[in-house]
């Protein structure tokens, strides 16, 4: 296994997370494969505390499982759980901003402003986290909480799988002009318009990723 750069001490759960995280998505951790948590520990240059809370969050997202007493396994990408868990997010998120209601201006100025930081960022993961961010702030306002949180979860279960993706250099520019349109469409204060711009942006990702996942398992890679 390659030797990784010792993690920032920020917030080591969090940047440990993110390093296995891309660990799985190109390769070095094998699907299937037993995670070795002392090895793992030492290659991040952490204790294995932060490791463990970063495998339990990755457990949340679908990224590994935890089984009693044998420790922590790597899941696969496949196309039969992205086909799954991927259109919930267009049926969801246009109903929360239904519900929310039209953007206060300076709302609308916080998402033009988060976009244009998804327009210039270089890194993947950057690039995902952002787009999360820009999501979660367009419906902020939804009263129904139950609904945010089945988003939230569904925004960490995708997460690795647009990560995969992105790295690639595919979507970027997708992404923005779709946020751009949602964002047209609620300044205008056209809330159908923007929910249906909003349903589009979500199922325009589904494509592109189901391409590679399906290229992905028919070269075995």
């Amino acid at each position: 296994m390659a030797t990784a750069s010792i993690l920032p001490r920020d917030n080591l759960s969090d940047e440990a997370a993110l390093a296995v995280r891309n660990m799985i998505v190109d390769g070095r951790l094998g699907a299937g494969a037993r995670i070795n948590e002392v090895h793992l520990a030492r290659q991040l240059g952490i204790s294995r505390t932060p490791l463990r809370e970063a495998l339990s969050g990755l457990e949340q997202e679908g990224a590994v499982t935890g089984v009693a007493r044998l420790g922590w396994f790597v899941r696969p990408l496949t196309l039969d759980e992205f086909r799954q868990i991927y259109p919930m997010r267009a049926l969801l998120d246009p109903e929360a901003l239904r519900l929310a209601g039209l953007p206060a201006p300076d709302r609308l100025a916080r998402l033009r402003t988060l976009n244009d930081r998804i327009g210039h960022a270089r890194d993947a993961d950057a690039i995902i986290a952002l787009d999360d961010d820009w999501h979660r702030l367009l419906i902020a306002g939804c009263p129904n909480r139950v609904l945010l949180e089945l988003i939230d979860q569904f925004i960490r279960r995708t997460r690795r799988y647009e990560i995969a993706l992105m790295r690639e250099g595919r979507n970027v520019a997708a992404a923005t002009a779709n946020h751009d349109d949602i964002m047209a469409a609620l300044e205008a204060g056209d809330l159908a318009a923007g929910c249906a711009a909003l349903r589009k942006n979500l199922q325009t990702g589904f494509a592109p990723i189901a391409a590679w996942l399906a290229e992905r398992e028919e070269t075995g890679t």
